[in-house]
């Protein structure tokens, strides 16, 4: 019987966390979709996001130096690609898709979005993948499309697929894009990509006919965005940070499975025996990926970064005085280093395999 290696598997948490904000999102917009369209509602829940996480990054901080690091100058072309790609591109590419597709058609090709997340961060970042997160996303794959599927239900190939598979295909970018920026500050991250996409959406929204709620559903919707959307987003970024995109996708696919556990109690759905299997499908995934060990030789290059961090085996780096308490965020240097232990695609584990 495999162990799970806390020290790794404990950001695990984070993105579970995150799917679990995000997946209670689903049942809870149900509840406000009676006064506003879709597309608005949508917008509402990025600009939630958005608008919560500068309140938040307003207060006053405690202590002297910055937990986080801030957003570099080329981290601002990697946030702006991941923004177009997730942001802008996969929300219309979504839209025209289900304007010409049947509910069950779309459900089930936006299980993709995970499966795509793990090629790309595969094959275009050059992420290490074994053969246990692959068949987690594969079986997560599996159980969200037992969830969607409708018997009687045709599904058939359409440019209308076509773009919502393309839609899964830039939240993949948009993940891996994220990946490369995790070191820096989650919580600006995500309020960037909340207000921008926020504000896209609101204006598509309105642009085909939609209108702006009354101030109770406008308040709930925005309250929902910031913690399904916001703060489920910074720890996602927390996640990326410590697992790298594969690993945190695998974990974030729970989330259809979790909205739907929770739609039971709050809508009175009924347990299906698809949504049993499918919870069965979900826990052998989350169970291959949080077993996984992945241990060899590997060579550090030299790096030089910033991002928060403790005084460990991979930080070993003179101060000045000025960096506060640790965790702290300052830039500094990693000496080539070679040393074998058990490892995941972090921000420190980047290498060929």
């Amino acid at each position: 019987m495999r162990r799970v290696d806390s020290a790794i598997q404990r950001y695990a948490l984070l993105a579970l966390a995150a799917a679990g904000l995000f997946g209670a999102s689903t049942p809870l917009a149900k509840l406000l979709l009676g006064s506003v369209s879709p597309v608005v509602l949508a917008g509402l829940l990025y600009l939630g996001s958005g608008l919560g996480l500068a309140l938040l990054r307003a207060l006053p901080k405690a202590g002297g130096a910055p937990r986080e690091a801030p957003l570099h100058g080329s981290d601002w072309g990697w946030l702006g690609g991941a923004i177009l790609s997730g942001g802008v591109l996969a929300p219309v590419l979504l839209l025209w898709g289900l304007a010409g597709s049947s509910a069950a058609a779309a459900s089930l090709l936006l299980n993709f979005e995970g499966v795509i997340t793990t090629l790309v961060a595969a094959l275009l970042f050059r992420e290490a993948v074994g053969a246990r997160v692959w068949g987690a996303a594969l079986v997560m794959l599996a159980g969200g499309a037992i969830l969607a599927w409708e018997p009687g239900r045709p599904l058939a190939l359409s440019p209308h697929a076509l773009a919502i598979a393309g839609a899964c295909f830039c939240w993949a970018v948009d993940n891996n894009l994220t990946r490369r920026i995790s070191g820096a500050d989650p919580s600006m991250i995500a309020m960037s990509k909340g207000l921008a996409a926020g504000s896209i959406n609101v204006a598509l929204g309105l642009a085909a006919g939609g209108g702006i709620p009354g101030a109770g559903a406008t308040g709930g919707a925005l309250a929902l965005g910031f913690a399904a959307y916001g703060v489920s987003l910074v720890l996602f970024i927390y996640a990326l940070r410590h697992l790298g995109s594969a690993r945190t996708a695998a974990h974030f696919s729970t989330a259809p499975f979790l909205g739907a556990a929770i739609s039971v109690p709050l809508l009175g759905e009924p347990v299906t025996p698809g949504l049993l299997v499918a919870t069965v499908l979900m826990a052998v995934a989350t169970w291959l990926v949080l077993t996984e060990s992945h241990s060899h030789e590997h060579q550090h290059e030299y790096t030089k970064h910033t991002h928060r961090h403790v005084h460990d085996e991979h930080h070993r780096h003179a101060h000045d005085g000025s960096e506060g308490p640790e965790p702290h965020a300052h830039e500094h240097v990693h000496e080539p280093m070679r040393h074998t232990h058990p490892h995941v695609p972090d921000l420190h584990h980047w290498h060929d395999h």
